[in-house]
């Protein structure tokens, strides 16, 4: 197993609730998500929780692994890579948005202002 193998399926073990979905994907292909009706979209956030894992493998942006460690000690390891990725998310659809790559140094600074709440 790859070392990216390896993550996806921390995070696959980590949600039960999605085994259903990528146990019969073809059920799923065309199945949409509303958030502002309280859905999650199984796919983006697994994938969100890859990114922050490879994000932390390799320390980018550079400080993100101590801020980690900051948010686990606090909250406890799930859910302190919630705050990660809702904060990723965030950047993310921010740049979106505006047509600019994501910022990282405000994603940074986010991640340490709620590892100091």
């Amino acid at each position: 197993m790859t070392a990216l193998e390896g993550m996806g399926l921390q995070v696959i073990l980590a949600h039960p609730e999605y085994h259903a979905v990528l146990n019969d994907p073809d059920n799923y292909l065309e199945q949409e998500y509303f958030p502002e009706m309280g859905e999650t979209n199984p796919f983006l956030h697994m994938s969100l929780h890859l990114s922050m894992l490879e994000q932390l493998s390799i320390d980018q942006p550079p400080g993100i692994v101590a801020v980690y460690h900051q948010l686990v000690n606090k909250l406890g390891e799930h859910p302190a890579q919630h705050v990660v990725l809702d904060t990723l998310a965030e950047i993310v659809w921010q740049a979106q948005r505006d047509g600019s790559p994501p910022d990282s140094a405000a994603y940074l600074e986010r991640l340490q202002q709620a590892a100091k709440k």
